[in-house]
């Protein structure tokens, strides 16, 4: 139960941090108070690194798992 925690919250900040890189990189194009401000896409990168590594000890543990 413990690694597909890992696997979805991953996939989660994944993404998360992917919409961040978007705003803070002024892609999404609205009016928001993220838009086009660097801080988030600073931000949304180290948490999208940090959903990368997340879910790459998640899937790692699942393929061991499955070795048994």
């Amino acid at each position: 139960m413990k690694v597909w925690i890992s696997v979805v919250g991953g996939v989660v900040l994944l993404l998360v941090g992917a919409l961040w890189i978007l705003q803070g990189s002024g892609a999404t194009g609205g009016s928001g108070g993220m838009d086009g401000k660097s801080q988030w896409l600073i931000i949304g990168l180290v948490v999208a690194v940090a959903g990368l590594l997340l879910l790459a000890r998640g899937v790692r543990n699942l393929r061991s798992r499955s070795r048994i």
